[in-house]
């Protein structure tokens, strides 16, 4: 029973682990920034020290990611105060940084001869997170607190593209890159944070043109765009059918299973805010956005994992905990303060993502007699241990490479932000 997975054990079984470690890693990509920033992906990697693990690169993007956009909220946590300007700054500087060093972890797995599944795992977990933050850092910095409505969709749109891209590819088996894809979205973001260092955030309420029409609506109307664009492809994807058999998704189950537990996440999302008799999402919207996001990275993660085992997806989970609670205080009437709860299911919701991730890490590792920050040294002189040897010729199942020069385990970035 999915209720009970919280006091198992083990989180994979026996079978998931043997599929994991036949997995191979598909990616398509025709992404425009990419082929231009291979130089400096390429230089970036070759200062990197060879005994630096590419999942300690890849958290150490995340944590700088997820620091610098606290501090931004810190000075706005409702997305209407203006924060100072340094702090925009300082956001644009985390997502760099961030999207550098996620571009060349898979490069330094191929030079450390260190790939694995787990490092397309860890990758896509990181990205679940940081894909959360991104959004929110995006519209504190555009001002949207004073339009909630459009910062909630702003955000969820970006929640729901992520997980999308990782519906396709439970389905056809292939991670597809688009023309305009994550790249040139970070990049985007990067531009406004900019905008807002320089100009203020103040900026984008600035009305121009026919019908007073303020500067925000630029990036807003260009997410719907992009959106609409990229939905349409996951879509036609899903109708053409699966790769498993009868035209099922990689685990043998309908291409229409994902759609339920996004559904429990935005649906309860949407409701919760709309219905809120104390305005909960009006007056705290970055905590709502972190609560609900840790929540949509929860079962994110358990769609990636249910495409890398080829298992089925459980559709209820313990993190659903904090929004079914809200929903239930607003059913009797508030009888505990809403802010009071929505603590709770950002804490709850973050310590469950946290330990199901560490939990399915850890039991990765000792499967595949590997280290999850540390690289093993083996002395001049002295044989390599056979179960290292083991992992080492596992590496490269295929031996294709990813789009960003890579191996075919460890990939840089998956979503439209």
């Amino acid at each position: 029973m999915p209720l009970l997975a919280y006091r198992e054990k083990h989180i994979l079984s026996a079978q998931q682990l043997r599929k994991l470690s036949e997995h191979k890693y598909s990616c398509t990509s025709t992404s425009l920034l990419d082929p231009l920033l291979q130089p400096w992906w390429n230089w970036l990697v070759a200062q990197t020290p060879l005994w630096l693990a590419p999942n300690l690169i890849t958290i150490v993007g995340l944590i700088v990611n997820v620091v610098t956009t606290l501090i931004l909220i810190c000075y706005s946590p409702n997305g209407v105060d203006a924060p100072p300007r340094w702090t925009c700054l300082l956001c644009a500087l985390g997502l760099f940084i961030y999207q550098s060093l996620d571009s060349i972890d898979g490069k330094q797995a191929r030079r450390t001869n260190t790939s694995s599944p787990l490092g397309e795992l860890f990758d896509h977990g990181c990205d679940s997170i940081s894909t959360v933050f991104v959004a929110v850092s995006a519209c504190i910095s555009c001002q949207l607190g004073h339009y909630p409505n459009w910062l909630f969709f702003q955000c969820f749109c970006a929640i729901a593209l992520f997980y999308c891209a990782h519906w396709q590819t439970y389905v056809s088996g292939t991670m597809r890159f688009g023309r305009i894809d994550v790249t040139e979205a970070q990049f985007s973001i990067i531009a406004i944070h900019l905008v807002s260092a320089v100009l203020g955030p103040e900026i984008w309420l600035t009305k121009i043109g026919i019908g007073s029409i303020e500067l925000w609506y630029g990036p807003a109307m260009t997410t719907i765009v992009c959106g609409l664009l990229s939905l349409a492809y996951v879509f036609s994807v899903i109708k053409a059918g699966g790769v498993g058999k009868n035209g099922s998704t990689v685990a043998g189950t309908s291409v229409l299973s994902p759609s339920i537990p996004l559904t429990l996440v935005v649906l309860p999302a949407l409701m919760i805010a709309q219905k809120s008799p104390q305005n909960i999402f009006t007056e705290h919207a970055s905590v709502y956005i972190m609560a609900f996001g840790m929540v949509a990275a929860k079962v994110t993660n358990k769609l990636v994992i249910a495409h890398m085992t080829k298992s089925e997806m459980d559709y209820l989970d313990w993190s659903l905990l904090g929004p079914s609670l809200l929903f239930l205080n607003q059913y009797f009437n508030c009888i505990v303060p809403e802010i009071w709860l929505l603590w709770f299911t950002l804490i709850w919701g973050t310590q469950d993502l946290l330990r199901y991730c560490s939990q399915v890490c850890l039991e990765i590792c000792q499967h595949l007699r590997i280290d999850l920050f540390r690289i093993p040294y083996t002395p001049k002189g002295v044989a390599s241990h056979p179960a290292t040897a083991s992992v080492s010729s596992q590496s490269n199942f295929g031996g294709s490479a990813d789009k960003n020069g890579g191996t075919a385990h460890r990939k840089s970035k998956s979503k439209p932000h």
